[in-house]
């Protein structure tokens, strides 16, 4: 598989800099579906976004997956997107799963360490189903921070977009992120770095 030709560097890398992209996106004229990533990464940017005075008319917000908990759960991705949001005018769209998936104007996925992206892991149990949709998910094993069946976008709805952002800290990542631009793997990000037709801005800072 080829390296996407369509793969860049962010300068800066920043937390800051993933702010003003989506405050750039959120500006755009018309209506615009976003899918966010969960974790502690993105809470610290929606942080500085809260900041901003930004109009969330018209956007629509899809976690790009979630743990199967209700939403006033600490671990719920879903809370904590509209504990961020409360206030606003963004709607923010559960996960259910099964459901087909619109097209997006920006995916922002982060990645851990094993190169999974959203809740597609290297090695899980997941359903196959076809075209863009909602899929349950389980890594194996389950990680022992967060032991709970998941809710994830499938391969090809977080590909259905114009630009996909990844959002990742740290040298340990990095050095994943550079594995897989070489084409040594078959991890999940892969997927959106080599086998994406979405151009994809890669945000890395340590």
């Amino acid at each position: 598989m080829k390296q996407a030709a369509a793969v860049t560097w962010a300068e800066p890398g920043d937390l800051a800099a993933v702010a003003e992209r989506i405050a750039r996106e959120v500006a755009r004229p018309g209506k615009k579906r976003i899918a966010m990533a969960g974790g502690s990464t993105p809470a610290k940017v929606l942080a500085l976004l809260a900041s901003q005075n930004l109009d969330w008319a018209g956007v629509t917000i899809v976690p790009t997956d979630d743990r199967q908990v209700p939403a006033d759960h600490p671990a719920s991705n879903l809370g904590a997107l509209r504990t961020a949001f409360a206030g606003t005018a963004a709607e923010i769209v559960p996960l259910v799963e099964g459901d087909k998936i619109a097209p997006f104007d920006l995916v922002w996925l982060g990645m851990g360490v094993d190169g999974h992206i959203a809740s597609l892991f290297p090695r899980m149990c997941a359903e196959q189903r076809r075209g863009r949709r909602v899929i349950s998910a389980s890594p194996i094993p389950l990680p022992p921070e967060a032991p709970f069946a998941r809710l994830t976008l499938n391969r090809k709805a977080l590909a259905a977009t114009r630009e996909t952002i990844l959002v990742v800290t740290g040298r340990e990542k990095r050095a994943v992120i550079e594995h897989a631009l070489a084409g040594r793997d078959t991890l999940p990000v892969s997927d959106i770095l080599r086998g994406g037709k979405a151009p994809v801005t890669i945000y890395w800072s340590e």
